[in-house]
């Protein structure tokens, strides 16, 4: 039984996917920007 990726061509599986990498992005960039970011100044200090 093969895969049949024509049953996910709808966009409304693209916008899934865009809202969860989108997610995501932010989520790495506000835990860099809260974490990682303050960590390295005060380990600079």
């Amino acid at each position: 039984m093969a895969f049949d990726r024509s049953a996910y061509d709808h966009p409304a599986w693209w916008t899934a996917l865009g809202t969860g990498v989108g997610y995501l992005l932010i989520l790495a960039v506000m835990t860099a920007a809260l974490f990682l970011i303050p960590w390295l100044i005060f380990s600079a200090l």
